[in-house]
């Protein structure tokens, strides 16, 4: 009961002052913030690059990976304007995310987990004269207990996508980007391959659902918000509705510390140099949708999750792992709008549809697949604000090989395969400042195990932003 007490506070004596619009601009892939009266501090006003992250209706209110909206405070005596004047966007937001499972689990309880994170993004041409030039700065707090561990639920993917990477205080955003010219741009700091590539929203609670597809199946090496790493980004534009990129990043098993810092020099086991190339069907050509396809490589050592270092079964002989000198996968993106209007670069109502699709390494990825898929219906209810129905479906299979291996060992009572995610929420805004999404998860052959009792969860997710 504390627990709740203590997650829900923030939400329980806030007040409305000056609302905001919620509504998310022609998104950029690092960075989205929406636009505010001064204009967008991100780049020059000359032309929009080509970058969405997500076409989807739902507000980026209570998306617990990207940049959240002005909120609660608003532009409460000028500050936000006249920092705007300045070139300076501040940002602050907490998300919630609340779950007790009826079914399945050991257990049946109730936990509730959340994250605070506040930034700032600085447009360098009004702050210093460097023009196309940005800095980006996030702090984030995560706090709270993880449904998935304390009932024992079994789950591959968690129920609460906001819980891990070590309940502390991160650096999950560090910095600068600058345009060159019409067509490229160049980032490079504190950042993380999930915030470029392979991008997709957190409207869901459900892990399955949430953030870069790879880094749910690999993020030992790809790291999701809000971990950083030491990277740099490079993107091309030849035409106005298809782009380019590749990048390299630190891998470091050192950013998984849970200890504050800025960031570390030493510890590195390799790079990750993800690529993708998309192509954005803007408004004026129709329906907004995005169709992105990528891959990657990480040169870091890792163990073959089959053979030992004499390429027999580990599971028989108990040697060490054969070592792998390289690792590597490929994705797939798609988001269509179907119905309705566009607004500012998304699906203002109607129906939009999403495909997610991850395929890593057999030789070192224990989890190497991943499929999702869903739905977005904005308006289902017109007296209701900025209502919005999501349904998803989705399959995170257990590498085929470490089933081989489970099956040479006597003592393990059963053999991983495929588990079985579905999530239906419905989103409101009581206020501009405030979201929240109800919702009810159903997860088949937790685990993947074919044996496990099925789970049932009945989940909020709500965030409130400053």
């Amino acid at each position: 009961m504390k627990a709740m007490i203590w997650g829900w506070a923030p939400l329980l004596v806030a007040a409305p002052v000056w609302a905001q619009q919620t509504t998310d601009p022609v998104p950029s892939a690092s960075r989205v913030v929406p636009e505010a009266a001064t204009g967008d501090t991100q780049r020059p006003p000359r032309r929009r690059a080509v970058r969405p992250s997500d076409s989807a209706p739902s507000a980026i209110t209570a998306d617990t990976r990207r940049t959240p909206p002005p909120g609660l405070i608003g532009d409460w005596h000028d500050i936000r304007t006249r920092l705007g004047r300045r070139g300076i966007t501040v940002t602050a937001r907490y998300a919630s995310e609340s779950a007790v499972n009826v079914t399945g689990g050991r257990k049946t309880l109730f936990r509730e987990t959340g994250q605070f994170d506040a930034g700032a993004l600085f447009d360098l041409e009004k702050v210093m004269g460097l023009k196309g030039g940005a800095f980006q700065a996030t702090l984030t707090y995560r706090r709270g207990r993880n449904l998935s561990d304390d009932a024992n639920l079994g789950t591959l993917q968690q129920v609460q996508e906001v819980y891990g990477r070590g309940q502390t205080l991160r650096l999950t955003q560090f910095w600068y980007e600058q345009r060159i010219g019409e067509r490229f741009e160049v980032k490079l700091g504190r950042t993380n391959p999930g915030e470029d590539f392979a991008i997709f929203s957190c409207h869901f609670m459900n892990l399955s659902f949430c953030g870069a597809q790879p880094g749910n199946l690999v993020g030992d090496y790809w790291q999701n918000w809000p971990v950083s790493q030491w990277g740099v980004r490079l993107r091309y534009e030849p035409r106005d509705d298809l782009y380019v990129q590749s990048a390299v990043y630190e891998v470091n098993p050192r950013n998984l510390d849970t200890d504050f810092f800025i960031g570390h020099f030493r510890g590195a086991t390799g790079v990750l140099v993800p690529a993708e190339v998309g192509w954005i069907n803007h408004p004026t050509a129709g329906r907004i949708g995005s169709y992105k396809l990528g891959g990657w490589v990480s040169t870091a050592d890792a163990a073959d999750v089959f053979l030992d270092i004499n390429r027999r079964p580990l599971a028989i002989t108990g040697l060490a792992p054969l070592e792998r000198s390289s690792r590597y996968g490929v994705y797939i993106n798609i988001q269509q709008q179907l119905t309705g209007e566009t607004k500012d670069g998304k699906a203002e109502n109607g129906l939009s549809v999403f495909v997610n699709a991850t395929q890593a390494d057999r030789a070192t990825s224990v989890t190497d697949n991943q499929v999702a898929a869903g739905l977005f219906y904005k308006g289902l209810v017109p007296a209701v604000p900025g209502d919005v129905l999501g349904i998803g479906v989705a399959r995170t299979h257990v590498n085929g090989r470490v089933a081989d291996g489970q099956r040479l060992d006597p003592t393990r009572p059963a053999v991983q395969g495929s588990e079985y995610a579905a999530e239906v929420y419905y989103s409101i805004h009581p206020a501009e400042w405030l979201e929240m999404r109800p919702n009810v998860q159903f997860i088949h052959h937790p685990g993947g195990y074919a044996q496990a009792d099925d789970v049932t969860v009945l989940g909020l997710k709500a965030a409130l932003t400053l």
